[in-house]
């Protein structure tokens, strides 16, 4: 497992309160997870803190999965 997705593991677990063998690539935030769109903003915004990247909120919005939140972390750090 890399370290993006142990931290991005992290992150969810504080936030929602769920038990990181709950969460892989295929989990979704609001159906899998019961995140609400509060849960999701601060999931992007412990993204941002932990990884040192700025989201695009547009982009942000568009983030359903954690495979997809993954992506997003390695798309910000590669620039």
């Amino acid at each position: 497992m890399d370290m993006e997705f142990k931290k991005l593991c992290s992150i969810i677990v504080d936030v929602l309160g769920v038990e990181e063998s709950e969460i892989t690539p295929d989990t979704t935030f609001v159906d899998d997870l019961g995140a609400d769109s509060l849960d999701v903003a601060q999931i992007i915004m412990g993204i941002e803190e932990e990884f040192d990247v700025t989201v695009d909120t547009e982009v942000a919005s568009n983030v359903t999965t954690v495979g997809q939140a993954l992506e997003l972390i390695k798309n910000a750090t590669e620039e």
